[in-house]
């Protein structure tokens, strides 16, 4: 396994967000959690990523733990976090936000980081020069993205990535997952687009109010009637 939570449990003062949850990603999987706002799913990829503590459990990575590791830490051993909301650096130009990214890689490795996430995304490479916070939602979740593949993860995870964009932005994002995975990339997706989710993951842990109620296959829980009714729309 590449990921491995054990029992976590994470609460906000004396309000327990995460309770007792386990779940594990393989190397070379897309795996989504979903459910309602408020039900843990951000919390939990920060607790990942070293932003929150975790009151109990274990986090494991390539079998070693970093619970407790500082967030630096956690990015140089191979695991990168798109946040909620992208979270560009506005004033800051595209390509010195995509060099915020690759904090943790010598500087010889940077130009040629840089290229691929050019390659990958040619819009970022057309905007190179102007400053983040005026891009469209979609530039910004794009080179919010990009500034994540920039530390070249073992793991990418994506929090929210279809947020406040357009349908047909929506389906760019997903088609460039699609291609992350396909490229050899893990991902942990976190999405309340539960269709678009379960279309492009591996499986699926289905969260109510801070613990996982189902968890199985994506296909499988696309057929799923409960998970039908409450995510998606029937």
């Amino acid at each position: 396994m590449l990921l491995e939570i054990n029992h976590l449990s994470v609460s906000y003062g004396n309000i327990a967000a995460v309770r007792d949850i386990s779940f594990f990603v393989n190397e070379g999987e897309i795996v989504t959690l979903i459910g309602a706002n408020g039900a843990g799913k951000s919390t939990i990829l920060k607790t990942i990523s070293g932003l929150l503590r975790a009151k109990s459990g274990e986090i494991l990575f390539e079998g070693k733990s970093i619970g407790g590791a500082a967030p630096h830490k956690i990015v140089s051993l191979g695991l990168a976090h798109v946040p909620e909301g992208r979270r560009v650096f506005a004033r800051m130009s595209v390509e010195e936000n995509l060099q915020m990214g690759a904090f943790t890689r010598p500087k010889s490795e940077i130009s040629g980081a840089l290229q691929d996430v050019y390659r990958r995304f040619p819009r970022l490479k057309e905007r190179r020069r102007q400053a983040a916070g005026t891009l469209s939602g979609g530039e910004q979740q794009m080179l919010a993205m990009g500034r994540g593949l920039m530390s070249r993860p073992r793991l990418l995870m994506m929090d929210e990535p279809s947020m406040g964009l357009a349908p047909i932005l929506v389906e760019q994002i997903f088609e460039i997952i699609r291609e992350l995975h396909a490229g050899g990339t893990t991902v942990l997706l976190v999405e309340q687009n539960a269709q678009m989710a379960l279309s492009v993951a591996d499986r699926g842990y289905v969260l109510e109010s801070g613990v996982i109620s189902l968890s199985d296959s994506a296909g499988a829980l696309l057929k799923n009637d409960a998970v039908r009714s409450a995510y998606l729309g029937g």
